[in-house]
């Protein structure tokens, strides 16, 4: 196939993109028999009148005599041979003395590691602390409508991990050539189709509570086993310091010699276990601040101008960061959910944690995002997990300062810069559920978070019409936005350097930042377990 990059249409160019693919080819009518839509963006920076326009990369297959095509674009860098996909490496199958490896924690990373080793026939066997996606949309829903908090089945644990009650974004820094299979996964298992080609794809929760049941469906059909409401409360080591079993809910034993730990950025009693058990472990830098809120025709009208409600444009979403060098901090947006909600995600009793949440179609007409600051080791305790005791200390403060119940603390903008406190003249109705509070958002965040987002806030409202609008609404606080520590583990193997056949992954291990890339990780780690297998066998 020809692939064909920086392909610019404008946005309400309904001409089929066959027609358009032959038209840039300088082909005859009827000349392409397919195209494959690689990547669509969208481009709405309107200088000097120009219209927003989507930009594609195209794979192209045509009738004729490919490589002429070819020959007479040799000059033009946005057409050449769409490449070769890539093939999925073959293992040999498992002996029979071998352990099932042991997945812990069903999230992105624990999902795609299990998902993998049962493709190569290792049948492991997953323990999820929380319970099953449709029990714990339950236990969810009860919580938000003013329910009691279930501590292990809540936004933060059980099948699918926190990303599950989010937005479903897949976007990703991570340059990897197994994104595609990933993709391909999550399609097969029920997720839109545009995801494989979006240049900002997502899914959405009310989606990615189908998609994880399939995976998981998935495994078992291929093996694997999956154990709701087990959490490992303990490992094993043999007399050299590798892995030898894990210990589950403080009585089951399950031997193994290789345990995949993708136990989620909130696991903090796990945090403890493993550290009082030799884990090599460190504190690494996470951000704390809140979620605001606005009118999502705000945030569309900034980025399309007079075309805003047009039905071929996607709801807007957008990006801000704020630097101060002099405080060596920043201030940025993060997990921006547009057509969505704020939500309550705490894990722990006595603690307000927010999120924001999407599904798939957006159309809440609230927009919204995480506002945050950097916190660094050097502002908590000096200890490896004296981030989570620093998170800790603020959801509390949170909690009573929305007067408990697990209601909010929330600020208008124009409140928190003022110096005032307890206004309601809001732009947008909060929509953290169960309920909250108008109080004073600094008797709940750092001096130092306060002080960014006062910057901030002015900055990014130069930037984006309206945003810093004395009635924006700001719900406190947003505590997990990463993990507050690090497994430390070996680059090339992914197996802790302290405990052999034991393998960090996700972002609770500290090593991805959403989705996609603790997808990515998972899977990374259980086909370096079966390099490391093959390798073996070869021996």
């Amino acid at each position: 196939m020809i692939r064909i990059q920086n392909f610019n249409v404008s946005f309400d160019d309904t001409t089929p993109l066959t027609v358009l693919a032959e038209k840039r080819l300088e082909l005859p009518p009827h000349s392409v028999s397919e195209v494959v839509i690689v990547r669509k963006a969208i481009d709405a920076r309107r200088y000097k009148g120009a219209k927003i326009k989507f930009v594609y990369i195209l794979d192209v297959a045509v009738t004729g005599n490919e490589k002429k095509i070819i020959n007479r674009f040799r000059k033009d860098r946005n057409v050449d041979w769409a490449p070769d996909k890539v093939k999925p490496k073959q293992y040999p199958a498992p002996e029979g003395t071998d352990q099932p490896p042991v997945i812990v924690g069903f999230g992105p990373a624990g999902m795609f590691a299990a998902l993998t080793l049962a493709r190569a026939g290792y049948n492991p066997i997953v323990v999820e602390r929380g319970r099953d996606v449709d029990r714990r949309h339950e236990d969810i829903q009860s919580f938000w409508a003013g329910g009691a908090l279930c501590t292990q089945s809540n936004v933060q644990f059980g099948e699918g991990g926190a990303g599950t009650f989010s937005d479903g974004k897949l976007t990703t820094r991570v340059n990897d050539p197994l994104i595609t299979a990933v993709l391909d996964d999550f399609v097969a298992a029920g997720a839109p189709e545009d995801i494989k080609y979006l240049h900002k794809p997502h899914i959405g929760t009310d989606m990615l509570r189908t998609v994880v049941k399939n995976i998981r469906l998935e495994v078992i059909r291929l093996g694997g086993r999956v154990l709701f409401e087990s959490q490992v409360t303990g490992i094993e080591k043999n007399s050299d310091g590798s892995l030898k079993a894990v210990i589950v809910n403080d009585s089951e034993r399950i031997n193994t010699g290789a345990a995949f730990f993708g136990i989620g950025h909130s696991a903090r009693d796990t945090y403890k276990m493993l550290y009082e058990s030799g884990l090599s472990m460190e504190a690494k830098p996470f951000a704390v601040g809140v979620r605001i809120e606005h009118p999502q025709e705000l945030i569309d009208r900034n980025q399309y101008g007079e075309d805003t409600g047009h039905e071929r444009l996607p709801v807007a979403d957008y990006a801000v960061t704020y630097n101060d060098k002099e405080k060596g901090r920043g201030a940025y947006s993060f997990c921006m959910c547009p057509g969505g909600q704020v939500v309550a995600a705490t894990s722990e009793e006595g603690g307000v944690v927010t999120n924001g949440m999407s599904n798939y179609k957006r159309d809440s007409g609230v927009a919204n995002s995480a506002l945050l600051v950097t916190v660094n080791t050097k502002d908590f305790a000096d200890h490896v997990l004296g981030g989570i005791e620093f998170q800790r200390k603020w959801e509390r403060a949170a909690f009573k300062a929305g007067g408990g119940e697990y209601y909010a603390p929330v600020q208008t903008v124009g409140d928190f810069l003022g110096g005032k406190s307890g206004s309601t003249d809001f732009l947008i109705r909060p929509s953290y559920q169960p309920g909250f509070k108008a109080v004073d958002l600094h008797e709940c965040l750092p001096d130092f978070v306060s002080g960014m987002l006062t910057d901030a806030l002015p900055y990014f409202g130069r930037k984006i019409a309206g945003f810093d609008d004395p009635g924006a609404v700001m719900t406190g606080i947003e505590s997990r936005s990463s993990a507050p520590c690090r497994i430390i583990r070996n680059k090339e193997s992914f197996e802790s350097e302290s405990v052999a056949g034991f393998y960090p992954i996700g972002e609770g291990a500290g090593y991805a930042g959403g989705i996609m890339s603790a997808a990515l990780d998972g899977m990374n780690a259980a086909l370096a377990f079966l390099d490391k297998k093959a390798h073996t066998k070869r021996m």
